[in-house]
């Protein structure tokens, strides 16, 4: 189980809720944005939980960038999971199907910004990928014991 701040058992009980599942989509990003801009990109808040990132990825419908703060489990080797749970909820978050259209994206770490490209895991290397993520942070699979679909893993690679 990952190591953290003093009360990271709490955290993860309260983020397995489904009232967390309801609350966090409309205040997580919201918060996270505000953060990440002010700071220039420096702090985002819910890394104080989670490492995070910003992904900019193109619209799967519209090719519009869409930026979204999200959590991530970091690699061995500089690459990067990216875990497609929705926070339980029914659907894939539109985020899975922007890399699934166009998987060149950008992304903000640390105040640094830098090209990614996005790969959809499957098979043995999702299954590697998801027991990994489980023991990063368990309630991952609270998420998917809520919902039918199968959470889409992604792994972003950074760009040369």
């Amino acid at each position: 189980m990952r190591q953290g701040p003093p009360g990271i058992r709490l955290i993860q009980k309260v983020s397995s809720t489904r009232a967390f599942a309801k609350i966090a989509p409309h205040v997580v990003p919201a918060m996270d944005r505000a953060v990440h801009r002010l700071t220039r990109g420096k702090v985002m808040l819910s890394a104080r939980m989670l490492p995070g990132l910003v992904l900019t990825a193109r619209g799967a419908k519209s090719g519009r960038p869409r930026t979204t703060p999200l959590a991530c489990m970091p690699e061995p080797g500089g690459s990067w999971i990216l875990v497609g749970s929705n926070f339980g909820r029914p659907g894939h978050p539109a985020w899975t199907a922007n890399l699934l259209a166009h998987p060149d994206a950008r992304v903000s770490l640390h105040g640094e910004e830098f090209g990614v490209r996005a790969e959809l895991l499957t098979g043995q290397e999702r299954e590697r990928a998801w027991a990994a993520v489980l023991e990063f942070w368990p309630p991952y699979a609270t998420y998917q014991a809520r919902v039918e679909r199968e959470i889409r893993l992604f792994r972003l690679t950074r760009k040369g």
